[in-house]
């Protein structure tokens, strides 16, 4: 597994509010060490079945040394918080939150620059090491199962869809990353794929692509020059219109490089294993582990 596990201490920024008390509710039923919550003038109460509730980071790093945040602060604050997590020397931030502007994305990866800080998201649904051991983030843990095939994905509902094909055809997950689907991510394909190929519980790769950037591209590059374990792929967007947004503010057709086509080609260019059918994945992705002698 990668990034986090069953020793991971979590602390979730903007935990009183509706949406972070939903998941992180879910993300303790799963077995996810929640130690501390954050909230602006909150400070001082505790939240659910005893855990305390600060005002800053700082505070709460003091006294309870997360060592992961989930942000679920408001678009308008969120980079602010991106920045606190990182300056109070939290090591991994989760950032769930969706329509951060362009610019303040440029703000905090600027700040976060000779920073020993890794972001996943934002506009993203997290991740999430099976089984049980720890959900930092939206996933629905009951399709995951505990095994060796890391997941990666720009797209948050494609993610689901694949775990639970894996789970299905009985591939069970080291860890899965959900990249998030904004122009600027804090992570990207080729960061998650360093880890998996240095991770011994990691047998195989499942990677999920879009229209919009050259991440498949620079993946694809990785691939060929580093990565020893199969991996297999799918791109989504392979029938949308050049110029037009398809939900993520990143998943646009830019320029040639940006469609689903030339990102296919790259990746069967690196010996990725790219399917046409989503649906085909899971089984795919079991015949090429049985091929390889993986299971």
């Amino acid at each position: 597994m990668i990034l986090v596990d069953q020793d991971t201490r979590v602390l979730v920024q903007g935990i009183t509010g509706q949406e972070a008390t939903f998941h992180t509710e879910r993300c303790i039923q799963y077995g996810t060490q929640v130690v501390a919550g954050v909230t602006p003038g909150k400070g001082g109460t505790l939240w659910g079945e005893g855990i305390p509730v600060f005002n800053t980071v700082e505070k709460a790093m003091r006294e309870t040394q997360p060592s992961a945040s989930m942000i679920f602060v408001p678009a308008a604050f969120a980079s602010d918080a991106i920045m606190e997590a990182a300056d109070a020397g939290i090591g991994l931030v989760a950032c769930i939150t969706e329509f951060i502007p362009a610019l303040e994305a440029m703000r905090w990866h600027h700040h976060l620059r000779g920073k020993d800080v890794r972001v996943v998201g934002p506009n993203g649904p997290g991740l999430i090491s099976p089984p049980g051991k720890c959900k930092l983030g939206i996933m629905p843990g009951y399709i995951t199962r505990p095994g060796n095939v890391g997941v990666v994905s720009r797209s948050g509902t494609l993610t689901y869809e694949v775990l639970m094909q894996l789970t299905a055809q009985g591939l069970g997950q080291s860890t899965c990353v959900g990249l998030g689907g904004d122009p600027l991510p804090g992570s990207d394909f080729v960061d998650i794929l360093d880890l998996f190929q240095a991770d011994p519980e990691t047998h195989a790769v499942v990677l999920i692509g879009e229209i919009g950037g050259t991440y498949e591209q620079e993946a694809a590059a990785f691939i060929s020059r580093h990565m020893t374990k199969p991996v297999t792929a799918f791109v989504a967007g392979g029938s949308a219109p050049p110029g037009r947004r398809m939900g993520h503010a990143g998943a646009i057709i830019t320029g040639s490089a940006s469609k689903a086509s030339e990102k296919i080609k790259a990746l069967s260019d690196a010996g990725v294993t790219v399917v046409s059918n989503l649906g085909e994945l899971g089984t795919v992705t079991r015949q090429l582990l049985e091929q390889e002698n993986l299971l």
